[in-house]
């Protein structure tokens, strides 16, 4: 920070907090002060120009987390508290860093390790934005986006049909909605109790009214599918 730019911190330290205007008894002690400030944010922007970083919003957040009726019994802010924010700042830009494959001859080891320290310095000092490679800053290729646009799916319709006989069910439902009908297994089943998204189950009961068994059915129950037929015809006609 320049000193012009320490001066006007000062003032906006100044709005929150009068005790920092109270150290200004002459020209000689705010001299002193802003020397005092301008030295120890020599390495510490005002700004950043992407946004991530803003030294005023620092002071703000500092006095807010020490808001309340009780405020006056915190001390005022220091130069540490700023350089403190500063140093986990850079930490995290650097934990979003992912270092880029240096120009340098892989060979020649002090050019290497030159660049990969310039450009490591650039990013914890805010002077070049971190590589984020770990990050997921889009969609699919561009050539996959397009595949699923023409087939509807990221299963080929072959392959779908192939694995209908072990996911009954699912093609039962897959059934359904392509021939416009509504998914049965929406609703709640009222015969068997089933709940949405779980398949009906056959009910087999002993002479005693006890069950016997309760295995899935690949079909839904017709009282099911006459509910989720109702319900889609209701949601059309609103």
């Amino acid at each position: 920070m320049t000193p012009r730019e320490t001066v006007a911190l000062l003032d906006s330290v100044g709005t929150v907090d009068g005790r920092v205007y109270r150290q200004l008894t002459g020209a000689s002690s705010a001299e002193e002060l802003v020397t005092r400030w301008a030295t120890a944010l020599k390495e510490v922007p005002a700004t950043l120009p992407d946004g991530s970083w803003d030294v005023g919003r620092v002071v703000r957040d500092y006095y807010e987390c020490r808001g309340g009726d009780n405020s006056a019994q915190y001390r005022s802010i220091e130069p540490l508290d700023i350089r403190r924010a500063w140093a986990r700042h850079c930490d995290a830009r650097m934990q979003r860093h992912t270092d880029p494959i240096p120009a340098a001859d892989p060979d020649d080891v002090p050019a290497f390790l030159a660049e990969l320290r310039t450009t490591r310095t650039a990013v914890a000092t805010g002077r070049a934005a971190p590589a984020e490679h770990r990050a997921l800053t889009g969609g699919p290729n561009p050539d996959i986006e397009a595949r699923l646009r023409a087939i509807g799916s990221c299963i080929p319709p072959h392959t779908r049909t192939e694995l209908a006989h072990y996911r009954p069910v699912r093609a039962v439902r897959e059934a359904a909605v392509a021939a416009g009908q509504p998914d049965p297994l929406s609703v709640r089943c009222d015969w068997c109790q089933a709940p949405e998204g779980r398949p009906c189950r056959s009910r087999r009961t002993r002479p005693d009214g006890s069950a016997r068994s309760n295995a899935p059915r690949a079909t839904p129950h017709p009282s099911r599918v006459d509910l989720a037929t109702a319900q889609h015809g209701r949601e059309a006609a609103a």
